[in-house]
């Protein structure tokens, strides 16, 4: 694994604009990166996927044994999220994707930072931007990058099991989110889905019909939500949720992995497993060399890094939340640039991977994202 640094194409901003990416640059700051890529091994990249498949059945297991045993409480679920969770998971309701946040160095095996399986995002970037970016400058190599083909195959899949058309939906002034969104709805369409683009604050509930509505009246029966669930559930309507009927993808059972509480959980029912990091829901042992995790938290806000008696915090609005306790993960430093590598899961299966890297140990969101390739 090695990150090699290269000169940018020359006209890159409009050829990634072009390609539906129009946060390329944020607050000023470069977000997509072609200044460098990271390059592997197909062995590295073999285990890569490896470590993704078997991440994804011991997550898969973990939420059977949450619902099994009502562990809800313990990962601060709210009663009214009960019903949901155990309807889809008993109705298998559909899951089209999640992204397994690692941190590698291509020697020792991958270790599980969190899983975003709810609302994860750099999927354009990851699917179709670094690809264009191969094909223009390194034709000749290879990239872990199925994503594309993997969601079409997926949403195809889905076909039966959603009322047409499939609303997608994200709350308004949040380019990012609504490019994903609409990159995602691409995909549908070549799927042969209908769909329809809905934000999340023009949605309201018909109380006579039970049900879901846009603002022409239109039943929202089927939704694509880039919203986390425990947003949904705090709304006004989110009494109505269940008695509504409505589908989403992803599923409320996602509710469960989405929640960093899994983390200790998944180390309880797999101790020392090579792709786990040891995690607690209280301090326990460990007494320097970890980081605290809000439950609920994202773009890296309010986790703390203990490291060689020294102690820093990153700043959210997550504060006061309850906490999981993890082992300090080995990121690698390429020059002061750490990695991490987003692994995707598209309808169960390994789809690829992104970086996102930052020259501190937290992934924020002003972390750049960089390309890879493999020979």
């Amino acid at each position: 694994m090695e990150r090699i640094s290269t000169p940018p194409r020359f006209d890159w901003q409009q050829t990634v604009e072009s390609q539906g990416m129009l946060y390329h640059t944020i607050d000023g700051e470069m977000y997509w990166d072609e200044t460098a890529y990271y390059s592997f091994s197909s062995s590295q990249i073999d285990e890569l996927e490896s470590a993704t498949a078997e991440l994804h059945e011991l997550c898969i297991a973990a939420a059977d044994h949450v619902i099994s045993n009502k562990l809800y409480e313990t990962l601060q679920i709210p009663p009214l999220a009960v019903p949901l969770i155990e309807r889809s998971w008993e109705n298998d309701e559909p899951s089209i994707l999640g992204r397994f946040d690692l941190a590698y160095d291509g020697i020792s095996p991958p270790k599980l930072l969190e899983y975003n399986a709810d609302t994860p995002t750099a999927l354009l970037e990851a699917s179709v931007i670094q690809w264009f970016w191969l094909k223009d400058r390194f034709p000749d190599a290879d990239q872990f990058n199925s994503i594309h083909e993997k969601l079409i195959d997926g949403w195809k899949a889905l076909t039966a099991h959603l009322d047409q058309p499939l609303f997608f939906g994200c709350v308004k002034e949040a380019p990012e989110d609504l490019g994903n969104l609409e990159y995602l709805r691409d995909t549908a369409i070549q799927a042969g889905l209908e769909t329809q683009q809905i934000f999340i604050e023009d949605m309201g509930y018909d109380s006579v019909n039970s049900q879901f509505v846009d603002t022409a009246d239109t039943p929202v029966t089927s939704l694509f939500k880039l919203y986390p669930w425990e947003w949904l559930i705090s709304e006004y309507f989110g009494r109505h949720l269940e008695p509504s009927g409505i589908t989403m993808i992803e599923p409320a059972w996602k509710m469960i992995l989405s929640n960093k509480g899994i983390l200790p959980i998944l180390w309880e029912l797999n101790p020392r497993h090579p792709n786990l990091l040891e995690a607690r829901f209280d301090q326990g042992h460990f007494r320097d060399n970890f980081v605290t995790k809000p439950f609920l938290s994202r773009e890296g806000a309010n986790i703390t890094v203990h490291r060689d008696g020294q102690t820093r915090e990153y700043k959210g609005s997550y504060a006061g939340k309850d906490l999981v306790w993890q082992e300090l993960a080995r990121i690698p430093s390429f020059g002061g640039a750490r990695p991490v590598i987003g692994s995707w899961m598209i309808y169960g299966e390994p789809g690829g991977i992104g970086i996102r890297e930052d020259n501190s140990e937290v992934t924020t969101n002003t972390s750049r994202f960089i390309p890879h390739l493999f020979r």
